[in-house]
């Protein structure tokens, strides 16, 4: 957005505050569609910015949701429910029971205590939900895959659950393609013994690439196009043999905003040169990673 626009925008509202590009948000979305081809769903994670909501480009067909406050906001948006992927590590049976209730599509399930809420909230709804069993990267998100695989042989205990398939996530800012593809083939592989090995065919699955994003880069746009084609191809073959989302949210959310803060302070400390600014310093550096100082563009 052209800067005497969004001084213009700063002097009416007053700092700090966000103004963001609903036209920008709809060509980062077409951006990926186009890469990632027809056969690949897209979903926004709205925890990078709910406020995007207010005008969804027509490329998602699904919105990750993952806490109670995320869920009112949809509510009050009027978010078509059935587009909603149900998802965060701290559910509650209330949650659970809300969630069935608003009717969204699909529920994650991040542990064997989630399954047992949601059979319980859909048994005493007489309804059947859709979920899918996250597998974890080896960190608190997720089950091994040993939970999930039990949870699979015993799936007739839970009859008003439709197993529909796999969440998956480690982790965002990756650079490297090597790690997008080893996650891939894990995906692919464990799918396969799951229908070999447990007689369980995975219908969906949902990949968070967490394909980074260069905040700090001049020429940024450019080298997230290349990473964005470089990992297309892998997304795409996986696209064949599966019901394939991509969540993403930081990816198409991040180039379509500006932070506006005034500064209202100048000081040097001991040869370093301070700004002291209206707003919080976190708008300013937060790359997805613990560093030190710099200087925002």
């Amino acid at each position: 957005m052209d800067r005497e626009i969004l001084l213009q925008i700063a002097e009416k509202y007053k700092t700090p505050l966000y103004i963001f590009d609903m036209d920008e948000f709809s060509k980062r979305a077409k951006l990926v569609k186009d890469a990632f081809g027809e056969e690949v769903h897209l979903c926004y994670s709205i925890k990078a910015n709910p406020f995007l909501l207010y005008k969804m480009p027509e490329y998602f067909s699904n919105f990750e949701v993952c806490s109670p406050g995320e869920l009112t906001i949809c509510e009050k948006m009027k978010v078509d429910m059935k587009k909603v992927i149900f998802s965060g590590v701290n559910k509650t049976l209330p949650d659970v029971e809300r969630a069935i209730d608003d009717g969204v599509g699909i529920l994650t399930a991040e542990s064997l205590l989630h399954v047992e809420l949601i059979q319980k909230a859909a048994e005493e709804r007489e309804k059947t939900v859709s979920v899918l069993l996250r597998l974890t990267g080896g960190s608190q998100f997720g089950m091994d895959k040993e939970v999930l695989m039990d949870i699979v042989d015993r799936r007739e205990k839970y009859p008003n659950l439709k197993i529909v398939g796999i969440h998956f996530f480690t982790g965002t800012q990756k650079k490297k393609l090597s790690v997008i593809d080893k996650e891939l083939t894990k995906l692919d592989d464990f799918s396969k013994m799951l229908e070999f090995e447990h007689g369980f065919h995975v219908e969906r699955i949902e990949y968070g690439t967490g394909l980074a994003v260069d905040y700090f880069s001049e020429d940024a746009d450019k080298l997230e196009e290349e990473r964005l084609q470089e990992v297309a191809p892998l997304i795409q073959k996986m696209g064949e043999k599966y019901h394939l989302t991509i969540e993403m949210g930081r990816f198409f959310a991040a180039p379509c905003g500006n932070y506006i803060t005034k500064v209202i302070d100048v000081k040097t400390n001991k040869g370093y040169h301070y700004a002291i600014c209206d707003g919080g310093m976190n708008q300013l550096k937060y790359d997805g990673q613990m560093k030190g100082m710099q200087t925002p563009p």
